[in-house]
């Protein structure tokens, strides 16, 4: 299936970009999201028509996303859980604590930008994690986890 992109697709390609897709990934997710179009005369046509709009918006999502990055960098959460003596917490901290944390703390985040490559966090520490904000934006946050008393 071949599909005209009207977003940039991490590991796809950027806007305007043509691309060979296998039918479900483009039918089930890319044309539903509003990430592509089929690639037909006519629809060449009218994305070339729009896409002086669709770079722009691009261009401010990218600028927004990078402002957003320069107020986390180097910034360190921290955060209080139950923990047993030898420091494992009783539970975890996955994902929606640490964009409920950073939404308090002035950096609103959305749950699905939290990137927890080793799953969540179980024990009192440091921990670096990655917050992707575009898929050009990507920003290291520490988490410092403290015992509560």
């Amino acid at each position: 299936m071949e599909l005209i992109l009207l977003q940039k697709v991490a590991n796809l390609g950027n806007i305007g970009d043509r691309v060979k897709v296998k039918s479900g990934y483009g039918r089930n997710f890319l044309m539903p999201t509003g990430r592509a179009t089929v690639a037909t005369t006519k629809n060449i046509a009218r994305f070339e028509a729009i896409r002086a709009d669709l770079e722009a918006k691009a261009a401010a999502e990218l600028a927004q996303a990078e402002s957003r990055a320069s107020g986390l960098k180097e910034y360190r959460l921290t955060l209080s859980a139950k923990a047993g003596a030898e420091g494992k917490l009783f539970g975890s901290i996955g994902t929606s604590d640490v964009a409920e944390a950073l939404t308090a703390a002035g950096h609103p985040v959305e749950r699905a930008e939290v990137r927890m490559p080793e799953g969540p966090i179980r024990t009192v520490g440091e921990t670096v994690l990655a917050v992707h904000l575009h898929t050009d934006v990507t920003v290291d946050i520490t988490v410092v986890v403290n015992a509560e008393a």
